[in-house]
C-alpha cells in the first residue's frame, strides 16, 4: 500500500501527513524520524476505525511545505494538492462521519478522566502561550477551534454545547449552502488557504493531537488503565 505523504518543516522541526489517511500525522526532529513513526500511526488510526493493516506500506513523500510556524507546538498552515479538488457526496459523507466520530470519541475520552482539573505534566510555554495541561483545558481548546475552522470556509457557527454538538451544527449550516461540494478554496486568516477538505482533515488531525496529549497526561497523572484507550494510541 502506497502512503502519500506531505512533509512540512521549519528547519529540523518536521511533520509528515498521510494525505490518503485523513488526519494521520507524525512529528520528529527530522523528516526521517517522523517518517519512521508513520506505520504505527497508520495502524493506530485503522484500529480506531475497527480496521486492520493487511499490506506492507510504501511511503512516498510527494509534497513539501516550508513553514514559518513552530511545528512542534502549533497548528500547521499546509494545504494538500488533493484538498483543492471537488468532493463527491459519498466522499463528503464518509469524511464527515469520521470527523463526527472523532468528536464523539474525544468527548468520551474527556468524560473518562477522573479529575479534569488535575495534571502532572509540566508547564510549557509555546509561541501561542501556555500549552493546555489539564483535561479541561485540552477539551476547551479543542472544542473552541470549531468556530475558527468553519469560519475559514464561510460558515458562521459558535462552539456552544459539546464538541460533538457544535461540530455537527457546523456541518448542518454548511450543507445549507448551495454547491458546497465544489470545495472552493478560501484565503483565510494569516493568508492561509482553506477548503472543506482541509477543514475535515484539520478536525480529525487536531482531535488526534490533543486526544493523544490527554490520554498520555491521564496515564501519567492517574496511572495505567485509568482511562480507556479509545483512539488506540497504546498499540
Amino acid at each position: 500500500m502506497k502512503i502519500r505523504c506531505a512533509w512540512e518543516h521549519n528547519g529540523n522541526d518536521s511533520m509528515v501527513y498521510a494525505s490518503n489517511f485523513i488526519g494521520v500525522f507524525a512529528r520528529g526532529e527530522t523528516k526521517e524520524i517522523a517518517l519512521s513513526k508513520m506505520e504505527n500511526e497508520i495502524r493506530s488510526f485503522l484500529c480506531w476505525k475497527n480496521e486492520t493493516l493487511t499490506e506492507d506500506l510504501e511511503v512516498d513523500v510527494n509534497q513539501e511545505w516550508e513553514s514559518k510556524l513552530d511545528i512542534c507546538d502549533v497548528d500547521t498552515d499546509v494545504i494538500f494538492q488533493e484538498e483543492k479538488n471537488p468532493l463527491t457526496l459519498e466522499e463528503y459523507t464518509y469524511l464527515k462521519g469520521l470527523a463526527l466520530k472523532s468528536a464523539h470519541d474525544f468527548y468520551c475520552l474527556y468524560n473518562s478522566i477522573p479529575d479534569k482539573y488535575t495534571s502532572s505534566i509540566p508547564v510549557k510555554i509555546t509561541s501561542l502561550g501556555p500549552r493546555p495541561r489539564t483535561a479541561f483545558e485540552m477539551y476547551q481548546h479543542t472544542k473552541e477551534v470549531n468556530s475558527y475552522y468553519f469560519g475559514e470556509i464561510g460558515v458562521t457557527v459558535d462552539h456552544e454545547g459539546t464538541i460533538y454538538e457544535c461540530r455537527n451544527r457546523g456541518f448542518e449550516l454548511l450543507e445549507k449552502q448551495e454547491n458546497f461540494l465544489i470545495n472552493k478554496v478560501f484565503l483565510g486568516s494569516y493568508e492561509e488557504e482553506w477548503s472543506l477538505r482541509k477543514v475535515l482533515r484539520r478536525f480529525i488531525w487536531h482531535d488526534r493531537i490533543h486526544a493523544k496529549g490527554m490520554y498520555r497526561m491521564a496515564i501519567k497523572t492517574f496511572g495505567n488503565g485509568a482511562v480507556p484507550d479509545i483512539f488506540k494510541f497504546g498499540l
